[in-house]
């Protein structure tokens, strides 16, 4: 090939003439022809790389043999000249074309190429300089492509190449930094950074870095890249930590700091840092930090650089650094275990409450008996490289995928004989009407005879007695129709008897309510209590002799105000005010503590109520008044609670009203977490500034309220409760600890206590240091919720979210590895808020969420039973149990009384299919009673819609799984301390009694053939929005297992996506795609689970409301409210009834029009397409600043941002929860 013939030939195009060069080059390769040709030809190609893309584009393009070409020729050609030559064009590809082009050199088999050609290179004598800077740049740019670069690296022998390169030229700038480049690609292999530090790399480094100069700037950031990159390993690290390093990176840090004025060398600064955190991922390097002042030094050069926004990456790494070696301290308690003990009648033999019962005495369980993270031996010089693993799809090893358990197998469980004792709760199925009155089917009117009793009434928050409560007071006249169930009476009247009561008396008929896509609304008509409600212009208090109730009455203020009952209080103001003997007869129940401060009092002579009765209405609500103070303290007399409270926390007696204002998603403001953990520093920084004073105990009987103006009294003593200690920290903060669940030693996460005392426009900050969950929607715009008496007193009686500067981040409380479930050195985590309060001297409740008590539940029963129209509507509520601590587990059922006695109207009643609904397993998520409490007002209601529902199916439902969790404020178990939720495989009739007979009650359907057609359990979720369903789906589940040839064959009815599916279109918090139909293993004891399994009820479903709000739909960016919750209880009946007629669409004669959507809902829901319905707990993104506070997990990320990115906080990795409650580690 001549010269002349390649550079005449001017007319060819840039393409051809970078072909036609490459193949000349391939040429000369296999013709071994001279080396000046080659010499030239590569010079050529590389001046056309250096000037034109389009020529690198070519070169790396699909297809093209072009880097083969250079490849085989940088492998044989001895020219020294074609080598750098070709080293240059490499270089040239690389630099310019990203990650792809250096993936595509790997590809080809450049790395091991390379690293030969290194090999040859130090052999020469002398070494060629020019040489050697070019293989290194290369090799710097595609090792971090290459998965086995480190393997391959070491098994060549390039380690020490590449060190004693730089341990030869220290001055030769030139050479020294491509070396330094590419040791930090070997480091990163942890073997091979082991091997390095052996032989000197972490001295050699030290000898580059060094305080502030203007010059060689550049090698110095790569010196202190390569040193971070090195100390990760612990071997390395404690080497440093050995000579004292750690006070020599602080002593550069500062000097950097002070000289950087116009911050031009923030990236040697982060480097500097980036090495100090890694030197502090273990224990000695950690003390060390401490020994050295560092938190100190830190703190104030992090301080200084908050004004400038570009400085955010330092402010960041420092703060991650001081979290992380901010000594681990124990919590403030005597045990992790509940300060409340209830004796089991049965002690498991297995489980976390097992190994509770054995613990000795003497055990001081809230100590980490290991240090966080203690350091092991060296790590292993093995090959297991952990880049193999990062290209792999994610894979849930929690998924069921075995086929035979998948697959539903009814199992009776228990004999026929055994499930007889059920048949009384089923006396619908029995019945043959012949004694009833069935011909009227309209409603009885509203009755009012005499004076009403009607204190405070807000439709939201009533349960109804497990007692009998016919101690109504002296003035009441209107009939409720209770059953008369004694707590320790099992008699009670045959259903025939209850059904004449009911015919007898007077009854309420529910008022139209109308539940389309509207809000639903509670307006009410409600009597004041005779005896001891006056009617004033506004509420008043007066000081009157402690045995008389005043009343007091909210004038009404547009139309969301509503008369309240409170009873006055005592002249000392006490803490806790004992009510009258007039309203509460029998057992003392005592009303938190109201003070009178900024309460003027009006009518002073009206010191006994004999006035006529005030009437208001709510314009809130369509639905009956479900609200009855003086019904709920009735209630709570017969509430069997292990601390026997005797107070009621005033939002439960006044009761909640929805707020008639949205209440958005807070927006996170930039910056707070860090200021957060700025403040938690200075705790350990300026000690003396902290005043760690107890303000409330729980463990200590002895303990007194401080009598301080300025300190806030706090109290959880009563209903659902949970606040176990209270520490002042500064005047204006304190640190709140919850209590474990009874019996258990962990599950904190539910709070509901009372704060007075307070001074108004003076912003407290709370923290509660002792949750567990890593992760929460307080990250994401939810806020706690908060209700003020004196705001209730003037006609607002709601629930609102208060809070600003709310973050969830781990501390460093050390979580011993009892409460950790073995885990060792793991960390609580802090909810903190800022609350201002608008009054002074108020009395505040704040709460996780809206509190719904168990006694609650039981006047709102007891207000619907008594108010409901029996000739039309068949409700019936029984005891399905009793509790470990003896209260009643209540079991609802209702359906449409039949047409007349006549055989083919009992035919068609006894014949409606079964829907079974539980709720609140879980004692903190309460959302879901507000759903359950929209269900049954729904079904108890004269819509025409809920007639027909009622018409379709017979209701069974446990609206309270759990009284017990629910009375003691636990936040997960029930009394004996398990979660109740994971015992349905196989209940304990002594230790879980409502698990056994709820599954008794299916069980027994089971047997008579009268399987459920739809079987849900209402739930909360706290990390993620909306409302969705978990579903059983053997085909969903096996697909996402991968095996996509198993899946196939497998036949499915896709039945169980209608409903999840109908709700998507008629809900507008429901949201189809955070749904899942996959079976855990973990998920194996669940109620939805076991029923799909072993009842065989195919629509068995979770239904998981978000304690947050909406991030679609019409409640978007909105927080969700016991509005929403209500109306998605009543949206999920109306998707029943549209279930129903899908079923059977002839029975209901639909027009084709509805048949042709329902037709197109369960086609498009037969399509299982894609697995982003497959959703872990926890969907968020990684907010930005998210930090790690301990060094529990040393293989973090390596978070090396870009300099622009001062908006993110590096992210640690998170431990992997159980529970499929995995933790994501990127930055969004």
């Amino acid at each position: 090939m001549s010269k002349l013939k390649v550079v005449s030939d001017k007319s060819l195009t840039n393409n051809s003439r970078i072909v036609g060069l490459l193949a000349q080059l391939e040429k000369i390769n296999t013709e071994s022809a001279e080396s000046d040709s080659a010499r030239y030809v590569t010079s050529k190609i590389l001046h056309l790389a250096q000037s034109q893309e389009k020529t690198r584009r070519e070169m790396t393009a699909k297809g093209s043999t072009g880097m083969e070409v250079l490849l085989s020729t940088l492998e044989n050609t001895k020219d020294l000249q074609t080598t750098l030559n070709i080293l240059s064009i490499l270089v040239e590809l690389v630099s310019a074309g990203g990650g792809r082009r250096a993936s595509f050199l790997v590809a080809k088999g450049g790395s091991q190429i390379l690293l030969q050609l290194l090999v040859n290179a130090s052999k020469e004598s002398p070494l060629n300089e020019e040489l050697m800077v070019q293989i290194h740049s290369v090799l710097a740019k595609i090792g971090p492509k290459d998965k086995k670069f480190g393997v391959k690296a070491r098994i060549n022998g390039t380690l020490n190449i590449t060190l004693n390169l730089v341990k030869q030229n220290l001055q030769n700038h030139r050479l020294v930094l491509p070396c330094l480049q590419l040791l930090r690609v070997y480091s990163a292999n942890s073997v091979n950074s082991v091997s390095l530090g052996k032989n000197g790399v972490v001295e050699l480094m030290f000898k580059i870095v060094g305080p502030f100069s203007k010059k060689n700037s550049g090698l110095m950031k790569v010196a202190l890249d390569t040193l971070a990159a090195l100390l990760k390993s612990k071997t390395n690290a404690r080497r440093a930590v050995d000579r004292g390093y750690v006070q020599v990176l602080l002593t550069i840090y500062v000097d950097w700091h002070r000289h950087d004025n116009r911050h031009r060398h923030m990236l040697i600064r982060k480097g500097i840092l980036q090495s100090l955190k890694s030197v502090t991922n273990i224990k000695l390097g950690r003390k060390a930090f401490i020994d050295a002042n560092g938190m100190k030094i830190l703190y104030n050069t992090s301080q200084e650089c908050l004004a400038v926004r570009t400085l955010d990456p330092l402010v960041n790494t420092s703060s991650l650094i001081m979290r992380k070696c901010f000594p681990k301290n124990r919590l403030p308690l005597p045990t992790i275990k509940s300060s409340f003990h209830f004796q089991l009648p049965v002690i498991p033999v297995t489980g976390p409450v097992a190994q509770l019962y054995s613990l000795p005495p003497e055990v001081d369980d809230v100590v980490d008996e290991s240090d966080d993270n203690d350091d092991t031996d060296l790590e292993a010089e093995n090959e297991t490289e952990n880049e193999d693993d990062l290209d792999h799809h994610f894979k849930n090893d929690d998924i069921e995928t075995d086929i035979n358990k998948l697959k539903p197998q009814q199992e009776p469980g228990r004999t026929i004989e055994e499930l007889k004792m059920y048949e009384h709760l089923f006396p619908e199925l029995v019945d043959d009407f012949q004694d009833y009155d069935l011909i009227s089917k309209e409603p009885k009117p509203l009755v009012f005879e005499g004076k009403v009793r009607g204190p405070i009434v807000v439709p939201t928050a009533g349960e109804e007695s497990s007692g009998n409560s016919g101690s109504l007071r002296k003035g009441v006249v209107m009939k409720a129709n209770v059953s008369p169930k004694g707590d320790k009476d099992d008699k009670k009247l045959t259903f025939m008897d209850m059904a004449k009561e009911d015919i007898k008396d007077n009854g309420r008929t529910l008022q139209q309510q109308q539940l389309g896509d509207q809000h639903r609304t509670t307006s009410s008509i409600h009597g004041l209590n005779n005896d001891i409600v006056k009617a004033l212009d506004r509420i008043t208090l007066q000081n009157i002799p402690s045995k008389t109730a005043s009343g007091l009455t909210a004038g009404m203020k547009k139309d969301y105000s509503l008369p309240l009952t409170v009873v006055s209080c005592t002249k000392a103001c006490p803490h806790v005010s004992t009510c009258g003997n007039v309203l509460f007869e029998g057992k003392a129940v005592q009303l938190g503590k109201l003070c009178c401060a900024g309460v003027e009092t009006e009518d002073d002579e009206d010191t006994e109520s004999t006035s006529s009765v005030e009437q208001a209405s709510i314009d809130v609500s369509d639905g009956p008044t479900l609200h009855d103070s003086d019904l709920y303290i009735e209630i709570v007399k017969n509430t069997k609670s292990i601390p026997e409270y005797s107070e009621v926390a005033y939002p439960d007696y006044f009761g909640h009203i929805p707020p008639p204002f949205k209440e958005p998603i807070l927006e996170r403001p930039y910056g707070v977490q860090r200021t957060k953990i700025a403040q938690d520093i200075e705790r350990l920084i300026y000690q003396s500034d902290i005043i760690d004073r107890v303000v409330y105990d729980l463990d200590n009987p002895n303990y007194t309220i401080p009598e301080e103006a300025d300190i806030l009294k706090f109290n959880s003593k009563f209903e659902s409760g949970n606040l176990r200690k209270v520490i002042q920290i500064r005047k204006n903060e304190y640190d709140l600890i919850l209590n474990s669940d009874i019996n258990s030693n962990h599950y904190h996460q539910w709070f509901y206590f009372e704060v007075s005392g307070m001074r108004p426009g003076v912003a407290y900050r709370f923290n509660i240091i002792n949750c567990e969950k890593s992760n929460s929607q307080f990250n994401y715009g939810m806020q706690p919720l908060m209700y003020s008496v004196q705001e209730a007193l003037n006609a607002r009686p709601w629930w609102t979210r208060v809070g600003t500067d709310i973050c969830y981040y781990k501390n460093h409380f050390s979580r011993s590895s009892v409460a950790a479930g073995g885990q060792k050195g793991k960390s609580y985590y802090t909810i903190t808020f800022t609350v201002s309060f608008p009054h002074k001297d108020d009395v505040c409740y704040f709460a996780y969420h809206y509190p719904y008590t168990y006694s609650t539940l039981q006047m709102h029963l007891q207000k619907l039973e008594s108010a409901h129209n029996p000739q039309q509507i068949y409700f019936r509520k029984d005891v399905l149990c009793e509790t470990l601590s003896g209260n009643s587990c209540p079991l609802v059922t209702i359906t449409a009384m039949p047409e007349s006695n006549y055989y083919e109207h009992i035919c068609q009643f006894r014949n409606r299919p079964y829907v079974f609904l539980s709720a609140r397993v879980h004692p903190g998520e309460t959302n879901a009673s507000w759903v359950m409490k929209g269900t049954l007002e729904y079904l108890m209601s004269n819509n025409p819609t809920a007639q027909s529902l009622r018409e379709c199916y017979i209701f069974k439902i446990v609206p309270m799984l759990n009284p017990d969790g629910v009375i003691n404020g636990n936040h997960r178990c029930s009394l004996s301390g398990e979660d109740l939720n994971r015992q349905w495989q196989s209940p304990n009739p002594d230790l879980h009694p409502t698990i056994y007979h709820a599954k008794g009650l299916l069980q027994y359907l089971a047997a008579v053939k009268r399987l459920p057609l739809v079987y849900c359990d209402y739930h909360g979720h706290s990390r993620k929005k909306n409302v969705f369903m978990y579903g059983c789906s053997i085909k969903e589940t096996v697909w996402h297992t991968n095996d996509n040839a198993t899946s196939c064959d497998i036949v499915e009815d896709v039945g169980y996506r209608t409903l999840p599916k109908i709700l998507s279109q008629i809900a507008p918090a429901f949201c189809m795609s955070s749904c899942s139909f996959v079976v855990e293993k973990s998920k194996e004891s669940t109620a939805r689970v076991v029923v799909w399994r072993e009842i065989g009820v195919q629509r068995s479903y979770t239904m998981e409301s978000t304690l947050c709000g909406c991030d679609q739909g019409k409640y978007k960016g909105l927080q969700i409210g016991t509005r929403e919750l209500e109306e998605m209880g009543a949206k999920f009946c109306t998707g029943l009834l549209r279930l129903k007629r899908l079923t059977s669409p002839l029975e209901n004669n639909m027009p084709s029009s509805m048949l042709d959507f329902e037709n197109e809902l369960i086609g498009s829901s037969c399509k299982v397409t894609s697995p982003t319905t497959y959703v872990l707990d926890e969907d968020e993104p990684r907010f930005l600043e998210e930090v790690d506070y301990s060094a529990e997990s040393n293989d973090e990320l390596d978070t090396d941002l870009a300099e622009n990115t001062g908006d993110y906080e590096p992210s640690a990795q998170e431990e992997v929860l159980s529970d499929s409650e995995s933790s994501r580690t990127y930055l969004p």
